[in-house]
């Protein structure tokens, strides 16, 4: 009876719990399936493996920081506020999460540093996002990249300092907002420029003008 009722959601559940409880390192599958009043045997018909169940719970988490992000995305508004408003909430969802719970937050971060593969599925999307964003601003003429998915990648450096955990402890810096405001200004002013000489074009030369001569020929 209870098997039935049993469902993969449940277990994420009773396994967010448990891991709030005991850490990353002390929770096991035989603690959440005593949480769930079920076997670990009826857990594992769910989760092939203790790894595979940690993987849901990271992939969980991470989309619970992607989904506010897709739907500024899909907005009508012009490539630059989405830009600023998708960085912003990235970084406040972030934040949110390690000020609210620090502890739950630092057992989530180490579960995704486990979960490589979530993790980079998860990096992928975000730069997929950016990337349709900064294409936007392309077509609108807001913007002058040449290749949308490395500028977005290079907007998503840049303001890693504000939404990597591993950045986690300078978040509660009184002058954080004015770095944001820094790091958002160089990069927009980035993408607005026409980075010619920066993809190694060589500037047109005027009608008429000579060639320097190689030192070779003076």
């Amino acid at each position: 009876m209870i098997e039935a009722v049993l469902t993969t959601v449940k277990i994420l559940d009773a396994a967010e719990e448990v891991l709030r409880r005991f850490g990353p390192d002390k929770a096991t599958v035989v603690d959440i399936a005593r949480a769930l009043g079920v076997t670990h045997g009826s857990v594992y018909r769910h989760f092939p493996s203790k790894a595979a169940l940690r993987d849901a719970v990271a992939e969980r988490w991470l989309g619970r920081v992607s989904a506010p992000l897709a739907a500024i995305v899909q907005s009508r508004d012009s490539a630059s506020r989405k830009l600023r408003r998708w960085l912003e909430t990235l970084a406040s969802v972030k934040r949110r999460k390690a000020l609210d719970d620090p502890e739950l937050f630092a057992t989530y971060h180490a579960i995704a540093l486990e979960s490589r593969d979530v993790v980079g599925a998860h990096v992928k999307s975000l730069i997929d996002q950016l990337t349709r964003i900064i294409e936007e601003g392309a077509e609108a003429g807001e913007f002058k990249a040449a290749d949308a998915a490395t500028a977005a990648r290079a907007v998503f450096d840049a303001t890693a300092r504000f939404h990597n955990p591993a950045h986690a402890s300078e978040w509660h810096s009184p002058s954080l907002a004015g770095e944001f405001e820094a790091v958002w200004s160089l990069v927009l002013a980035g993408l607005k420029a026409d980075g010619s000489r920066d993809r190694g074009q060589v500037p047109s030369k005027k009608k008429g003008a000579r060639s320097p001569r190689a030192p070779s020929q003076r």
